[in-house]
């Protein structure tokens, strides 16, 4: 998710999560598909679900493949993330599954997301949205 304007200039909105250590991990936002979605209606709904802002999605950023340990067992997951702009709503951590959230200029993210697959992915932002604009 993005938000753009003259005094900050491109933003993303992350949601931190805090892990089993207590530790807040900074991450992007991402969800289950649901019966009927395409993986862009699932980004456009759990963007406004775990952060509040509403958005349109702008290009494909890339997909994340992989696995975890959940109840003692290995799960597979694969995650299509995208470039989303921001078109309305306001930043909320309402979301039970969200302990905070925070709009980080594109220059920090690489300093703030925990996972280096996601770091690597939102690289290709700031390219993105010059071919969009």
């Amino acid at each position: 998710m993005v938000a753009d304007d003259a005094l900050t200039g491109p933003r993303a909105a992350l949601i931190g999560r805090t892990d089993r250590r207590g530790r807040l991990l900074w991450s992007l936002p991402k969800g289950h598909i649901e019966a009927g979605e395409t993986p862009e209606d699932t980004a456009v709904r759990e963007v406004a679900e775990e952060t509040g802002i509403i958005g349109e999605v702008v290009a494909p950023l890339g997909i994340i493949d992989f696995w975890f340990v959940a109840d003692g067992r290995r799960v597979h997951k694969t995650v299509h993330h995208f470039l989303l702009r921001a078109t309305g709503g306001a930043l909320s951590d309402e979301d039970v599954e969200v302990t905070e959230v925070a709009w980080v200029p594109l220059d920090e993210l690489g300093g703030r997301l925990a996972y280096a697959d996601e770091r690597a992915l939102v690289e290709r932002a700031p390219g993105l949205l010059a071919d969009s604009a």
